[in-house]
């Protein structure tokens, strides 16, 4: 003996799988959008690398430096060195400086993205400030490194073998440090 659903109970069924699909799909929007931009470079996405380039070519490239602050964050933000000439495939060492102009300490973490937004996928960086949240005490000054390649495989992409000149460029963004935030959740009581 089957059972027939009525044409109210297929309309409900089919909207309620519309709902937690399209939740699902929200869901899923960022992390497969991060993921996107880190695999493709869109949007000026860099790289990250575990050691340097294996080939360095004798075409140069110019990298220049770009330092942005958040409104609501109280701190002097610039780079050490305007611009950088080297290889194609070389490793540079660039340095921001950092100066907390409050009088209580501020965590703040960097966002980048480097252009032309081409430059992205072969921009590399090795070791970068922008991975870690900075905390600076009051009046307190650092030196931030970040260091990097450009990939010599630019110069064999169609789209992207005309970039010579890229800007790398940061904009600090104040935010609560992640020990704080763990420090202030409530204890799980075990009793």
């Amino acid at each position: 003996m089957s059972r027939r659903m009525s044409p109210e109970t297929k309309t409900v069924t089919a909207l309620v799988a519309v709902v937690l699909t399209m939740g699902a799909l929200a869901w899923a929007a960022v992390p497969f959008y991060d993921w996107f931009c880190r695999v493709t470079g869109y949007g000026g996405t860099t790289q990250v690398a575990q050691s340097g380039s294996d080939q360095v070519l004798d075409e140069v490239i110019r990298v220049r430096f770009d330092a942005n602050v958040d409104p609501n964050l109280e701190w002097t933000f610039r780079p050490m060195q305007t611009s950088m000439e080297l290889k194609i495939g070389e490793n540079g060492l660039a340095f921001y400086e950092a100066i907390n102009n409050s009088d209580v300490p501020i965590t703040g973490t960097a966002s980048y993205n480097v252009a032309p937004e081409v430059a992205g996928y072969y921009f590399s960086k090795i070791e970068c400030f922008c991975f870690t949240e900075q905390t600076l005490q009051p009046g307190e000054r650092i030196e931030m490194p970040v260091s990097f390649f450009v990939d010599p495989e630019l110069t064999g992409d169609r789209d992207a073998s005309w970039v010579r000149d890229i800007t790398l460029s940061y904009t600090f963004h104040r935010t609560e440090p992640k020990q704080a935030s763990l420090d202030a959740r409530p204890a799980d009581n075990v009793n």
